[in-house]
């Protein structure tokens, strides 16, 4: 039966921001929303008067790294650095100028010439790949250009040292909105000796200073993710996951000393690809990242302990500068944070945050109260009600312990109609995470994401930041988010791990990504103890399932080394002589029974072919393969030739689950038949709960654990409990 939704008001477990000069209105938001915590953000201050309300924490940001000018002024050495690299530049004669750093923004980016060039930079020779003699090439340091004695129509490009001089995220916020007469801040590096003794003296000022500071915001430590502008002020690069803005020659002769090899700049450039976290990893680079997160872990510890030494929780924002500090490594439980807090984009970002083995887990939900969304005319509710439904699949299957908001309070305020959304939204949080704290949610299947971070990027594949994609990527990172709330457990796992021994809870292992990136594996596949592995799993019955171009290396007459489990392959050209036969297809499958439109498989993967008779083709236009099941063994195989995120893939991705697993007689045990309805259960405390992931009213038979049918009708975006 259903029980009684309508409980009493709870409040707690909710952060806004605030700022001077709105005191009136911030009490009474504090008491509409039920908040206990309050909180300042980037260019915003708390006045004295808004600490220390009763019962409400006060949380203080604190920049270890930059806003600190009056000091970083004083150490201009220690300024952060990148290693950068110029455009590509034809020589068309024997000298070739390239002027290296016209593409960057001059108010972010300043060669640096306090260490000897000659010594720390690199010109390359990109037509062969060799480094050009240091004899070979000379520097106008006036105007930032280098002359190389060249081979008349090969390419070059110079690898460049240089200091950041403007924070790159103060810049996106003074930028964003619109901010005049600031005090543009400078990053220094805390490998350098007066800014690691800062850092520390810093804090401690700062802790002394603020006795009404509950809790410490740590935003973040010391190295910004890799966020670097062009000449115009327009974002040029950018990896949530970067590590260019944390190299120095300092951390390169440490690291040598350590190590006992010493970094090339190209092992920071990378070719101009900055290691970005769709690249195959290279040892180098993972020692680098091994390398700073253990020093990052150990200086961020010192912080921490500060702040207990005062009484004080420290918290850390995970974005800005978390580079070191990936939550997921090896390290991260040395810092001894009392929580993590992030910014929610979607169910992914949630989960990326609420799996974080930390005491207090919180999320900054969406839109921050920017102009760039709350201006006159526009309707901010719209994107919070998608942020909230996204978000809650995920909740409901890891919850958060704290919700929060971030910007400018006194803008949202102008939109009555948003703060009666987001009062809801808190109060429906703290209803859920009241009722499913205590037990652990039902779980159909253990999946496991195969790629090469495996679980230091837990939650992490094929996303930019905050809900963002790239358009290369959008077809994969929906794997991801219909995972997020799926009534399955999600582990990540690297080709050691597989060689190692396949963990025997997996049920279904999953590779996908495009041909020779991290995701996909690129030359892990060469390797036969790797394949041997995963068939002999497949074959005694696991599932795998393969999206876009799995397990692609071209090699010993295969392009997808796992063509035999999959039972495809991918023409690239070389055996166009050969005909291909198999084009049959089913006129039925147990995975697409629930289509209710048509197939969308994002970007596409062309030229897909089956190469057995026995291969089921689902989906085959174009003369190519988009949707097939391979059986192996005791064992089966999903291919799909690409997954965005909507309701119809996540349910085909759930159906090809339980297909791949033989467990298709247990689909419908919570479960809903419309796709846009669905059901997360928590035997342990007896409950179950239907929620409406569309904004439209949804009527739907609904099964409970014994595949008893009822009729439930919802409302847009609603949610439902049972008993049971």
């Amino acid at each position: 039966m259903i029980k009684d939704n309508k409980e009493k008001k709870t409040r707690g477990r909710l952060t806004l921001p605030s700022e001077e000069n709105f005191y009136d209105e911030t009490i009474e938001m504090l008491e509409r929303l039920g908040a206990d915590a309050i909180r300042d953000s980037d260019g915003t201050h708390l006045p004295d008067d808004l600490k220390g309300l009763e019962g409400v924490d006060t949380y203080t940001a604190y920049f270890p790294a930059r806003g600190h000018n009056e000091f970083a002024k004083e150490v201009p050495f220690e300024w952060s650095r990148y290693y950068l690299m110029s455009s590509f530049v034809t020589a068309t004669s024997e000298q070739t100028s390239i002027a290296f750093s016209e593409d960057y923004y001059p108010e972010q980016i300043q060669a640096d010439y306090d260490y000897d060039p000659k010594e720390w930079w690199e010109v390359i020779d990109r037509t062969t790949g060799e480094v050009v003699a240091p004899s070979d090439w000379e520097i106008d340091k006036e105007n930032d250009v280098v002359t190389i004695k060249s081979v008349p129509f090969h390419e070059y490009s110079v690898t460049f040292l240089a200091y950041g001089v403007w924070d790159p995220v103060h810049m996106y916020n003074y930028i964003t909105n619109d901010w005049k007469n600031v005090d543009k801040d400078i990053p220094y590096d805390v490998r350098y000796p007066k800014s690691s003794e800062y850092v520390e003296r810093g804090l401690e000022e700062f802790l002394k200073e603020n006795p009404k500071t509950d809790v410490v915001r740590f935003t973040t430590f010391f190295y910004q993710f890799s966020l670097i502008f062009n000449k115009h002020g327009l974002e040029k690069h950018v990896d949530w996951f970067g590590y260019t803005n944390s190299i120095s020659p300092e951390a390169m002769i440490a690291f040598e000393k350590e190590y006992g090899y010493k970094l090339r700049p190209e092992d920071i450039v990378d070719q101009g690809y900055y290691n970005s976290t769709f690249r195959v990893p290279s040892k180098e680079f993972l020692d680098y990242i091994d390398f700073q997160s253990r020093f990052v872990a150990q200086k961020a510890k010192k912080l921490v302990d500060l702040c207990h030494k005062y009484g004080k929780k420290a918290i850390m924002f995970l974005g800005d500068h978390w580079i070191g500090t990936e939550p997921y490594g090896k390290y991260f439980k040395e810092i001894g944070l009392d929580g993590v807090v992030g910014s929610v984009g979607d169910g992914v970002t949630l989960r990326l945050i609420s799996d974080i083995d930390v005491p207090m887990t919180e999320g900054r939900f969406l839109p921050y109260f920017f102009p760039d969304t709350f201006y006159e005319g526009n309707d901010p509710s719209i994107e919070a009600k998608d942020n909230w439904v996204k978000a809650r699949r995920a909740l409901l299957r890891k919850p958060l312990d704290r919700i929060g908001y971030g910007g400018y309070l006194s803008l949202a305020y102008k939109f009555p109609d948003f703060i009666d959304y987001i009062t809801e939204v808190a109060d429906e949080f703290r209803d859920i995470y009241g009722k499913i704290s205590a037990g652990k949610p039902h779980t159909s299947a253990t999946v496991a994401i195969l790629n090469s971070w495996g679980k230091m990027r837990t939650w992490a594949p094929y996303i930019v930041a905050h809900g963002k994609w790239y358009k290369l990527s959008y077809s994969y990172i929906g794997i991801m988010e219909a995972l997020s709330g799926m009534d399955v457990d999600v582990k990540f796992i690297n080709f050691d791990d597989v060689k190692n021994g396949l963990d025997p809870s997996i049920d279904v292992i999953i590779n996908a990504g495009d041909a020779y990136t991290s995701f996909s594996g690129g030359e892990a596949f060469s390797d036969p103890e790797v394949l041997s592995n995963i068939r002999k799993f497949v074959y005694e019955g696991g599932g795998f399932i393969g999206i876009g171009e799995p397990s692609a290396y071209q090699a010993n007459g295969r392009f997808f080394q796992l063509a035999d489990v999959l039972g495809l392959d991918k023409e690239i050209g070389y055996s166009q002589s050969n005909n291909k036969y198999h084009t049959t297809q089913e006129e039925s499958h147990f995975i697409t029974e629930d289509l209710i439109e048509d197939l969308d498989f994002g970007e596409m993967t062309p030229n897909v072919y089956s190469i057995s008779e026995d291969t089921k083709i689902i989906e085959f236009s174009n003369h190519e393969v988009h949707m097939a099941t391979n059986d192996y063994g005791k064992g089966r195989s999903f291919y799909m030739a690409g997954l965005p995120y909507s309701t119809q893939n996540t349910r085909i991705l759930k159906r090809a689950i339980s297909y791949v697993a033989h467990k298709e007689d247990d689909l419908k045990k919570y479960y809903a038949d419309d796709l846009r309805l669905e059901v997360a259960a928590y035997p342990e405390i007896g409950k179950y709960c239907v929620i409406n992931n569309s904004l439209e009213e949804v009527s739907s038979l609904v099964y409970d654990k014994d595949g008893k049918a009822s009729k439930v009708s919802l409302p847009g975006g609603g949610i439902i409990w049972f008993e049971g």
